[in-house]
């Protein structure tokens, strides 16, 4: 068996060998062929026979593939890889290693509310400057329980965050597109009220895949419906949140103000208001990069690969027409 590997975003632990990936795999499953490519043309050449991928390949890579069998893809989207129309169209299913990201984005989501609540991205630059200057913070810092968050996509992340909510006593509601109840969550609701929730959210959380049902659905008229003391929070994709309408708004005060760690590009233009629009904040799509995550990337990874050796079904298939 023939197994092609591109390399896993920051896949080797700190003062773990170089190798350290290669050889764990090498040992666990000594009778695959496991091919390291670190380039495109690499992959070209050595895709033409294997039965696996690791990574996200391109277009050109997957049309090279003659006797692929499966792709798995190391992180949680899988949005880049489904504009590949002969692979959406293929048998070969898809996975990914979605739960490993689940703790560290929801405990992101609140480091971004929690920032925004008590203005921790005004009293870092006072410190920086050495200023005391508490007068700076009377009235203007905003209290969590019993404010109403409202979960744009209740899959995994999603529900993770209404579980942190319930720690800060929060009201939480939430759409999705296979609505089903929580013991978190107040309701949850289908798709068809994303308008009602985002009316009335204190702050509201995207946490859905990009899909074409999600692109751009936040949109100039959505965000009109916020509240001016609203402020939005994106965790899972760029591209669902108008950005330029979402930062107009809250130069207007229309809007409170945002926190993101996912953009659309990444990094944001060199012109983008992102940069310097007051009470936004965002992270370079840094929201998970915990050691667990990397480590349980891996232990995904290789459970799939026994299963695939064994005929078993994978854990964390996609669905590849959905897109996640």
């Amino acid at each position: 068996m023939k197994v092609v590997m591109t390399p896993m975003p920051g896949g080797v632990a700190p003062g773990e060998a170089d190798d350290a990936v290669i050889r764990d795999l090498e040992a666990t499953f000594p009778d695959v062929n496991f091919v390291w490519c670190e380039t495109e043309e690499d992959q070209l050449i050595a895709i033409d026979n294997a039965d696996a991928y690791c990574g996200w390949p391109t277009r050109k890579v997957f049309l090279a593939a003659k006797n692929l069998k499966w792709i798995h893809c190391a992180g949680t989207g899988i949005d880049g890889i489904m504009k590949i129309p002969e692979l959406v169209e293929s048998d070969i299913p898809v996975t990914n290693s979605r739960d490993s990201h689940v703790s560290p984005m929801a405990t992101h989501v609140f480091a971004l509310i929690t920032s925004l609540a008590q203005r921790l991205n005004e009293m870092l630059p006072q410190q920086l400057a050495r200023e005391w200057r508490p007068e700076t913070y009377a009235w203007r810092q905003i209290e969590l329980e019993g404010a109403t968050l409202g979960i744009y996509g209740f899959g995994n992340i999603g529900r993770r965050v209404a579980k942190r909510a319930s720690g800060f006593d929060m009201k939480v509601f939430a759409v999705d597109k296979d609505p089903r109840p929580s013991e978190h969550a107040e309701e949850v609701w289908g798709l068809e009220k994303l308008d009602d929730l985002i009316a009335m959210s204190d702050w509201f959380v995207v946490a859905c895949p990009y899909t074409n049902e999600t692109m751009k659905s936040i949109d100039y008229r959505r965000i009109a419906l916020m509240k001016p003391t609203a402020h939005i929070i994106v965790i899972s994709r760029g591209g669902i949140v108008d950005e330029n309408a979402m930062c107009k708004a809250i130069r207007y005060g229309e809007l409170a103000g945002a926190g993101l760690d996912a953009m659309e590009p990444e990094p944001p233009d060199a012109d983008s208001p992102l940069w310097d629009t007051p009470n936004v904040i965002f992270s370079p799509h840094a929201s998970a990069l915990v050691p667990d995550m990397y480590l349980g990337r891996r232990e995904v990874f290789k459970e799939n690969l026994r299963r695939f050796i064994a005929g078993d079904p994978f854990i964390y298939e996609c669905d590849k027409v959905e897109g996640y």
